[in-house]
C-alpha cells in the first residue's frame, strides 16, 4: 500500500544520526515489545507480513512520531484486537491499572512458551517453499508492475514501472501481498532484479549506482509484454 512507510526516494528526513555502539535495546519495555511480538507469532496471532502491514496502517503523524520499538508495540496491539485476542475497552482499563499505580497483576510466567519461543528464534523461519518454475532467466530485462495496491507489498513505490535485468533466481518463497492478508502462502519465484540509478531516479542520479531489489514475479512483466500493450 502506499503510505508514509515508503520513504524509499523521499528527501527532507534529515541526515541519518548514527550512534555509536548502539544497544540493542534501549529501555526494558523494548525488551518486553520484542518478546511480546515473538510470542505473538508463536501463538498464531499474526504472521510476520501481517505484522509489516499493521505498522504500514499507522497514521502517518503517529508513524513519524513514534520510535522503532513503539512501532513494533502499535503493530502487535493493533493485531490482538483485530483478531480478538483482546478488546480495546480491555486493553484500555488496563493501561488505566498501570497508570494508576502499583501494578496490581502477578508477574506472568510460561516456561513451555519460553522454551518454543527460544527455539523459533534459533531456527530457521521456513519462507522458501515448493513454487512453480520461474518464468524469467537471468539476464533478462524486465518492468515492473506501475499500480497502487491497497495492501500490504515489498514492491516499493519508487521501483514501480522501471526497467531492471534479472542478476539472480532465489528459488520459491511465500509471497507477502497475500500472506499478509489470509490469502496463504502462495509462493512462487523470487528475483534479484538489478536497476540503474538513472532508470530509478532520472538523469541527476549518481553514476554507476546500481540499486538490487529482490521481487517476486507477479511484480514483473516482460518488456516484450509491456511493448506489445503500449
Amino acid at each position: 500500500m502506499n503510505g508514509i512507510h515508503d520513504m524509499g526516494g523521499m528527501h527532507g528526513f534529515g541526515r541519518l544520526k548514527r550512534e555509536p555502539n548502539e544497544p540493542v535495546f534501549h529501555a526494558p519495555w523494548e525488551r518486553r515489545t520484542f518478546g511480546l511480538a515473538v510470542a505473538c507469532r508463536i501463538q498464531r496471532h499474526g504472521n510476520i507480513d501481517e505484522f509489516r502491514h499493521a505498522i504500514e496502517r499507522m497514521a502517518p503523524v503517529d508513524y513519524l512520531g513514534s520510535s522503532y520499538y513503539e512501532r513494533w508495540l502499535e503493530s502487535t496491539l493493533r493485531l490482538l484486537v483485530e483478531k480478538g485476542v483482546i478488546t480495546r475497552e480491555a486493553l484500555e482499563r488496563r493501561m488505566a491499572e498501570l497508570t494508576s499505580g502499583p501494578d496490581p497483576a502477578p508477574p506472568h510466567s510460561d516456561p513451555e512458551l519460553l522454551a518454543r519461543m527460544v527455539r523459533r528464534l534459533k531456527a530457521r523461519t521456513p519462507f522458501r517453499q515448493p513454487g512453480p518454475p520461474p518464468r524469467y532467466a537471468l539476464g533478462e530485462h524486465v518492468v515492473t508492475r506501475h499500480d497502487a495496491p491497497v495492501g500490504h507489498t515489498r514492491l516499493p513505490r519508487y521501483a514501480r514501472g522501471k526497467l531492471g535485468v534479472i542478476v539472480c533466481v532465489h528459488g520459491s518463497f511465500i509471497f507477502p501481498d497475500t500472506n499478509a492478508h489470509e490469502q496463504g502462502a502462495q509462493p512462487h519465484p523470487l528475483y534479484s532484479v538489478r536497476f540503474e540509478a538513472a532508470a530509478l531516479w532520472g538523469g541527476t542520479a549518481e553514476p554507476r549506482a546500481p540499486v538490487h531489489l529482490d521481487l517476486w514475479e507477479r511484480y514483473l512483466e516482460s518488456t516484450a509484454t509491456t511493448m506489445s500493450t503500449s
